[in-house]
């Protein structure tokens, strides 16, 4: 009877074993290898740089550059061994310069204020823009300015800090690092102005022109060196009024 029970153990146990070898090597054949791992890992990150590469063509369709060039960018950085990375790359200096031209156009026209109001019995159209130097309380305002009674005029306006002239003067200007000296005279109101003599000639001069420099002297300051960066400028937006 003892006998009997133990083979049975004995049976019993190797079944057993033999059950948990077959188990393992299953498990052996199903599990991945670490080159299979590899390869997966391999195949989802060309899928992902396909994917934003898809993208990329889709901007550059749409024309939409600052778009295109932020995920060209990226593809080149994260994925690039890449194929997509190699395509990106044919065109991505050209898109990143014109996505840099299109930001720069549109800070050089924020700089710009136009408005158009009543003004001393009359109605006032201004296109101005402050100096990038100096700012704080030392910037000075160009101001283009239609008035219904006045006419047309461009003036620089110091907020406070009045301007030295004595009758017709002469400002050392730069439009674009080219000499352009302005004929120059100060208002008889008293304002802390000073008035471009020939208006419609700096006008159009500044419409070619993304940088004036202009050298004056302030009354309570000494000399300064006034910076406009002009090249924003749309004409369009300073709106013609009707003379009175």
């Amino acid at each position: 009877m003892i006998r009997s029970s133990f083979r049975h153990t004995l049976v019993a146990t190797a079944a057993s074993g033999l059950l948990l070898l077959a188990a393992c090597s299953q498990q052996d054949q199903t599990a991945p290898t670490p080159q299979d791992a590899a390869k997966a890992e391999a195949q989802q990150m060309a899928d992902e740089a396909n994917r934003q590469l898809q993208s990329y063509r889709q901007m550059l369709q749409m024309k939409n550059d600052e778009m295109a060039a932020q995920l060209g960018e990226a593809i080149v950085k994260q994925f690039p061994a890449s194929d997509a990375a190699k395509e990106v790359q044919q065109t991505l200096p050209d898109v990143e310069k014109r996505a840099k031209e299109a930001a720069d156009k549109r800070r050089l026209a924020a700089l710009w204020t136009y408005q158009v109001g009543p003004m001393e019995g009359g109605t006032q159209s201004t296109a101005s823009l402050y100096t990038t130097r100096p700012g704080g309380d030392r910037a000075v305002r160009l101001v283009l300015r239609r008035h219904t009674q006045w006419g047309q005029s461009v003036f620089l306006f110091g907020n406070g800090h009045g301007f030295v002239c004595k009758g017709n003067c002469t400002l050392q200007a730069q439009f674009d690092g080219k000499p352009h000296p302005l004929r120059a005279f100060l208002p008889t109101s008293g304002e802390p102005a000073i008035f471009i003599r020939d208006d419609k000639a700096f006008i159009t001069a500044m419409e070619k022109t993304r940088r004036i420099t202009i050298d004056t002297e302030m009354q309570d300051g000494g000399k300064q060196e006034l910076v406009f960066e002009t090249g924003g400028y749309d004409p369009s937006k300073w709106q013609a009024v009707g003379k009175k």
